[in-house]
């Protein structure tokens, strides 16, 4: 017995063992390297096995947070989620020369399982630079630029807002009323969307791809993303179906769809029906939903702060008096209203997080390096309130501090002065928003006429005879912000003004109808 036990115990592992052994620890050590930064990559907050980074990202407030480490590590820095790897921008200088100088190398999207739910790969926000990415947004620049919104649709913007010059530019159609198609179905369809693609709305999906596999009754959030995706589906096939009732009539309008079906000057734009449906709705969610935000955010720091709408009147009056609402032929002569649309678009941008973006090889910058397919984001509300992004007093509401940028948004984006820039707004390089100049021009348009015609004051409590206090953080937050109500008053500021109202009211509706259903 004693024999056999001395033998066993000095027997030696199979060459079997020794290898399930080996490999086990290979494992494990792979495993326990998940999540971990490699030394190469840009510095960041320390990482945990498996999850990275992944459990420091906050529930809310994750544009303070993405500040709070760009100020620690001073500028590009990156985070670990999973095997996935998150390079953040927080420095004007290396947006420039990544973004922009390098926009073929950082024109991608990440492959993204949620947003490929919602949007059904339709959408050419979230598509890669392939060849109908491209044509897609060709037909955009073109239709969108500044010569063919003032030679088409400049008349409509004088007398349409927010969705409505939206639908009308791209689908020739308007609504009367928030309760017609055309004025409320765009805001539909971008509730269902933000509220998919909002942060902390989803699991890691991406950087934990078996979750993708969960059944659906076990995943309320693949529920919603394809419910969204439907709505979006129903909404853009109901206006098309409409345009083409129109056009089967003979009426022809000066809209992007009807220069599209007409064949004008978009011969390589081959898609599918339900394509180019998806394509021009996300001109209009882009257009409708950046005016609406911003335009909301002016007014509601403007009725807290009617200083500067003083400021904008003394201009306002010089040129229009009362006998004239403001053009956008007015514009180099009341440059501050320009302050006014730059100032609500950097104090809380729509977009606070930007579009991401995807490099599609290894790259260097400073040393550090950007490893391919790495998601690339542009911390749009951390840069704009900071003041080591050249912001004095960011979280202060002050127009003036664009006195000296009397340009559009899109000068300053295409300028290689990067020091110069007056706010990232509408993203960087070649996946700048299409529709930067719709939303500039319209936003001017509304401002100016806005403090032209009223005067933005905070409600009287009855109760206590005070103005009504205003929360300015209090947004519905999805992947785009837009203010929650709050309690203001527009007041005529004359009885000439009021009458001229009426009379241009009057004018707008006569020449509208030509756009009604």
């Amino acid at each position: 017995m004693l024999d056999s036990l001395t033998f066993s115990a000095d027997r030696k592992p199979s060459p079997t063992v020794i290898a399930i052994c080996a490999l086990v620890i290979w494992a494990l050590y792979r495993l326990l390297r998940v999540g971990s930064r490699d030394k190469r990559l840009p510095p960041g907050p320390p990482t945990v096995p498996i999850l990275g980074n992944l459990h420091l990202i906050p529930k809310s407030g994750l544009g303070k947070k993405l500040r709070e480490w760009g100020e620690k590590y001073k500028g590009v820095y990156s985070l670990k989620f999973g095997n996935g790897t998150v390079i953040v921008l927080f420095d004007r200088q290396a947006i420039n020369h990544l973004l922009d100088k390098k926009g073929v190398m950082y024109s991608e999207r990440p492959h993204s399982f949620v947003p490929g739910l919602v949007t059904g790969g339709d959408s050419f926000a979230f598509m890669d630079s392939t060849p109908l990415w491209r044509a897609e947004r060709k037909v955009a620049v073109h239709n969108l630029s500044p010569k063919m919104l003032e030679e088409k649709v400049g008349h409509i913007q004088d007398a349409e807002t927010t969705s409505s010059v939206a639908s009308a530019v791209v689908f020739g159609h308007r609504g009367r009323t928030y309760d017609n198609f055309w004025a409320h179905a765009v805001y539909d369809a971008m509730d269902n969307y933000s509220a998919s693609l909002e942060p902390g709305a989803n699991p890691p999906v991406d950087e934990f791809p078996f979750l993708k596999y969960v059944p659906e009754f076990l995943a309320p959030w693949k529920k919603r993303a394809r419910g969204s995706y439907r709505c979006m589906d129903d909404t853009w096939n109901e206006a098309r179906r409409r345009v083409e009732i129109r056009r089967s009539k003979g009426i022809k309008r000066d809209s992007v769809i009807d220069s599209i079906l007409d064949g004008e000057k978009h011969s390589d734009l081959q898609v599918t029906d339900k394509q180019m449906n998806h394509f021009l709705g996300v001109i209009v969610e882009g257009g409708a939903d950046t005016t609406a935000s911003a335009t909301l955010t002016s007014m509601m720091y403007l009725a807290l702060h009617p200083e500067f709408q003083v400021k904008a009147r003394e201009q306002l009056d010089a040129v229009c008096g009362t006998h004239r609402l403001p053009t956008l032929a007015d514009f180099d002569e009341i440059p501050y209203i320009n302050c006014l649309v730059k100032e609500a678009m950097r104090i809380h941008p729509v977009l606070p997080l930007g579009v991401p973006h995807r490099v599609n090889q290894d790259d260097w910058y400073k040393g550090m390096l950007i490893p391919k397919d790495a998601t690339v984001i542009l911390p749009t509300w951390a840069l704009h309130l900071s003041e080591s992004q050249g912001y004095v007093d960011p979280e202060a509401y002050n127009p003036d501090r664009f006195l000296g940028h009397p340009r559009m948004a899109d000068s300053y984006a295409g300028s290689p002065d990067w020091q110069n820039r007056d706010h990232y707004g509408y993203g960087a390089g070649r996946r700048i928003c299409p529709g930067i100049h719709l939303a500039e021009r319209t936003q001017w348009r509304l401002n100016a006429r806005l403090l032209w015609a009223f005067e933005i004051q905070r409600k009287i409590d009855p109760k206590t005879n005070k103005p009504m206090p205003i929360d300015v953080d209090n947004y519905h937050e999805g992947i785009s912000h837009t203010p929650a109500e709050f309690p203001v008053v527009f007041k005529p500021r004359s009885k000439a003004h009021a009458e001229l109202i009426k009379r241009e009211m009057s004018a707008a509706s006569d020449f509208l109808r030509s756009w009604d259903d």
